[in-house]
């Protein structure tokens, strides 16, 4: 019995070993990486949306008339405001006949951003070329209006 145990144990072990772990880490303030991150490392598109904003959405100006919101789970399981660094949303904008067009995102990095709730910003297009990133002051103009929801517009955090 306790050889049988053993033998278990060690066939058990030898089998993680041969099984490559896959933990991607979070990239910094890296446009570039970011992209990587959210299409290669975790895809976006197998995140979830927020629950109250499912699928296509109408949109406005200057995300454009459609989009979709995806979030990464440390933004998903927030419960109150902040959110906590390493949330990612990503909003795929679209025009009226359902293109894709651009690509943003919000990325919460301790202490990239204090006064403005940590958020790294990016624009992308849809092939991942890089229009803004950083501090866009478009982008915390109009988000900073629902800072008390830690900048996020189309959810609120409960």
């Amino acid at each position: 019995m306790k050889k049988s145990l053993f033998v278990g144990f060690v066939m058990l072990l030898v089998s993680l070993l041969m099984v490559p772990v896959v933990v991607a880490e979070m990239p910094g303030s890296d446009a570039d990486a970011l992209w990587s991150y959210i299409t290669k490392d975790s895809p976006y598109q197998q995140w979830s949306f927020w629950p109250d904003h499912q699928g296509m959405q109408n949109g406005r100006a200057p995300h454009g008339p459609k989009h979709k919101v995806y979030v990464n789970d440390k933004a998903l399981v927030a419960n109150t405001p902040p959110l906590e660094y390493g949330a990612i949303q990503v909003k795929e904008n679209f025009n009226m006949a359902g293109e894709l067009k651009a690509i943003t995102v919000m990325y919460k990095i301790k202490d990239y951003n204090p006064n403005d709730g940590d958020w790294f910003w990016v624009k992308y297009s849809p092939d991942g070329k890089v229009a803004k990133a950083g501090k866009p002051a478009g982008c915390i103009g109009c988000h900073g209006t629902r800072a008390k929801n830690d900048f996020v517009l189309v959810h609120d955090i409960k």
